[in-house]
C-alpha cells in the first residue's frame, strides 16, 4: 500500500459540480437526476467501459477489510452504494447469520435495481443523503464507498459526517477514480475524456451524463490532497493504494 506525502486541501475544490450548478444544493439535486438517468444501463456500462475490472476492484477493496467484515457483530454501511456490487463484495465476506450490511444511496433508481439484483440479500437497502446521514454517532465499524463518494457536493463535510458515524477505532474505505500523472496520464486522459464519453453517450442515451464522468474525476482531489483532507477531519492512519496504473485506488483510515 502506497502512502503519498499529505499536502494541504485547502485548493482542493469543495465537491462535485456538474455543468452551470453553482450551489451544493444544485449540484446534488442535478447529481441525482443524473444516476436516475443513468440507472437502466449504469451496470453494463460499468463493466463495458472498464473492461471488466470493476469486478477486480470491488473484491480488491472488500478484503482489505476482512477482518472487520469475518467479525458476525460489525456494523457496516456501503455509502453512495449505487446498483449494490461494492455491497455483495463485501457481503461474501460476512459469516452466516451476521449483521446485515446497510445499502444507502440518494438515487431511488438505482436502489430499485440494487434490490432486484441481489432480492433476498442480508442487506437493508436505504435511500438518504450521504451529507446528512440517519444514523447516531458511531454506529457502524466499517463504511464503505465505490466510486460515489466523488459525486457528493461537498467532500470535506461528506468525510465529517462519516467520522461521526464511525465508532472509535472503526475504519473508511473509499474505492475511487484518479486521474493518472505522468505519460500513462496522458494516454488514459484521451481514453477516459474523449472516447469513454462518447461510447457512454452512445449506448447510454444521456451524453451529458457522460460528460460529467470525466469532468467529476478531473475535479477530484488528488490522492495527496484527499489524504490531506482525511487527516482533517480526524482519521488516523490514513493510506492510499494505487490500483491500474494509478487510476483507481482504495483510500483508508480509522477514527481514533
Amino acid at each position: 500500500m502506497s502512502q503519498p506525502g499529505i499536502e494541504k486541501s485547502v485548493a482542493v475544490n469543495p465537491g462535485a459540480r456538474p455543468r452551470g450548478e453553482t450551489s451544493e444544493a444544485a449540484a446534488a439535486e442535478s447529481v441525482r437526476d443524473l444516476f436516475d438517468s443513468i440507472a437502466p444501463r449504469y451496470d453494463l456500462l460499468n463493466h463495458l467501459l472498464s473492461m471488466g475490472l470493476d469486478r477486480r476492484w470491488w473484491r480488491r477493496a472488500a478484503h482489505a477489510f476482512r477482518g472487520i467484515l469475518t467479525r458476525p457483530g460489525a456494523r457496516i454501511l456501503d455509502l453512495c452504494c449505487g446498483t449494490g456490487d461494492l455491497t455483495a463484495a463485501l457481503l461474501r465476506l460476512r459469516p452466516h447469520g451476521a449483521e446485515p450490511i446497510t445499502g444507502l444511496d440518494f438515487s431511488t433508481a438505482m436502489l430499485d435495481r440494487a434490490r432486484r439484483k441481489f432480492r433476498g440479500a442480508n442487506v437493508v437497502w436505504t435511500r438518504g443523503d450521504a451529507m446528512h446521514l440517519p444514523y447516531a454517532d458511531g454506529s457502524f465499524d466499517l463504511v464503505t464507498s465505490a466510486f460515489g463518494f466523488r459525486n457528493l457536493a461537498n467532500y470535506a463535510d461528506g468525510l465529517a459526517e462519516i467520522h461521526r458515524v464511525l465508532a472509535p477505532g472503526g475504519q473508511i474505505g473509499i474505492l475511487e477514480a484518479n486521474q493518472p500523472d505522468g505519460l500513462r496520464g496522458w494516454g488514459y486522459g484521451i481514453y477516459f475524456q474523449h472516447l469513454l464519453p462518447m461510447l457512454g453517450g452512445v449506448i447510454s442515451g444521456q451524453p451529458a451524463a457522460y460528460r460529467y464522468l470525466p469532468d467529476s474525476v478531473m475535479r477530484f482531489p488528488r490522492p495527496q490532497q484527499m489524504l490531506g483532507m482525511m487527516h482533517d477531519a480526524g482519521f488516523e492512519q490514513c493510506a492510499w493504494d494505487g490500483y491500474l496504473l494509478r487510476a483507481a485506488g482504495l483510500y483508508r483510515g480509522v477514527k481514533g
